[in-house]
């Protein structure tokens, strides 16, 4: 161990400097509101992914204090296709108490910025390096795999016990000279060799910079690690989705409760079944209804298999209020629709299978 903590930081930011990602449009500034933005976005997403979203977030809210005066709307609505939509609502939040509680500033520090909405240890580790230089640890998943191959680290990560073990050891191998420089350098660092280089399968090992010190290289075995029995099992559902429209092209939607899948969102009405579906409209829509091509939308732990049928109303018919507590597992009722023209539907915060549905493009 103490062989590895005297090189393993060195090594880590001396590769970064000429071998690293190095311009990502996140990169090269200290301004806590982008790297905290880049962090949230980057959660459970490609950075591929992000790049755009990133950008045109930016263009919409330049500032922190520009997001913490906006709309929840207008944020979901920039966040649509993103996914994990609560990841938006406590952004939204953050950024109010940034500006409430703090003045416009974000903390300094690993610890008080814990203290926000949305930001967990590794985030507020992550922002606190890269913007102050602070010395912590982060430990997302490319630093997990890194650390756990270069150590052999044998523990079951999803034990609580185990994972705390993990990031008191990389805690110990952080830089300690240099700090100002150091700690964004050897930070990036091992995010890029978890993306670029000790990938999950294959892992390049003869280009990688500590591959002298890595025990998993040594032992023959690096894709063993790292170890984490508990997974979560996939599930299905199949639900029903209501395209209700008038002839001037206006489409009825129905926000979804902030819990729950879409939380938050606009969405078509949703429903378990087409029995539950017919029982909701009127029997004379019964003849108007048309089924469209089903499809099948892909979620971390759970595929949606969605059957949408449209139905022509008239000019004055709305949809009865309706309690959608049954539908997606969401806890609380929603509230009723209302109807949306073409030019309004399209800015709001729509899921991306719906989004692209109601603009007959491929899903």
């Amino acid at each position: 161990m103490q062989a590895i903590s005297r090189h393993f930081a060195e090594d880590v930011v001396k590769w970064q400097k000429t071998h690293g990602r190095n311009s990502l449009p996140w990169q090269n500034t200290r301004d806590p509101y982008r790297v905290w933005l880049s962090e949230i976005m980057l959660q459970q997403t490609q950075v591929s992914t992000v790049l755009e979203y990133y950008a045109r977030f930016l263009q919409r809210f330049p500032a922190v204090g520009d997001l913490a005066a906006a709309q929840t709307d207008d944020v979901l609505a920039m966040w649509s296709g993103l996914g994990y939509y609560s990841r938006a609502r406590n952004m939204h939040r953050c950024a109010q108490q940034v500006m409430e509680l703090h003045a416009g500033q974000f903390p300094s520090t690993a610890e008080q910025l814990q203290t926000l909405p949305g930001i967990g240890p590794s985030t507020a580790a992550a922002i606190a390096s890269f913007c102050f230089a602070e010395r912590v640890a982060i430990l997302d998943g490319n630093v997990k795999r890194v650390l756990t191959r270069v150590l052999a680290f044998s523990g079951d990560l999803s034990q609580g016990a185990q994972e705390r073990q993990l990031w008191g050891i990389a805690n110990s191998l952080l830089p300690q000279r240099k700090l100002k420089e150091s700690m964004p350098r050897y930070t990036q660092g091992l995010m890029d060799l978890g993306a670029t280089v000790c990938t999950l399968r294959k892992p390049a090992c003869l280009v990688c910079p500590v591959q002298g010190l890595c025990r998993g290289f040594a032992d023959g075995e690096p894709e063993k690690y790292p170890v984490k029995t508990r997974k979560l099992k996939r599930s299905s559902q199949k639900l029903s989705l209501l395209w209700a429209q008038r002839p001037d092209g206006s489409v009825w939607l129905e926000r979804r409760p902030a819990s729950g899948i879409w939380g938050g969102l606009y969405c078509l009405p949703v429903f378990d079944s087409e029995d539950e579906l017919r029982a909701f409209l009127p029997k004379q829509l019964y003849d108007r209804m048309e089924p469209l091509p089903s499809f099948k939308h892909v979620l971390t732990h759970k595929d949606l298999h969605l059957h949408p049928v449209i139905a022509g109303f008239s000019a004055r018919q709305n949809l009865p209020a309706r309690n959608t507590e049954s539908v997606l597992s969401v806890q609380e009722p929603g509230p009723s629709g209302a109807w949306f023209a073409p030019d309004e539907w399209p800015v709001l915060g729509l899921p991306a299978p719906i989004r692209k549905l109601l603009e007959n493009e491929p899903v």
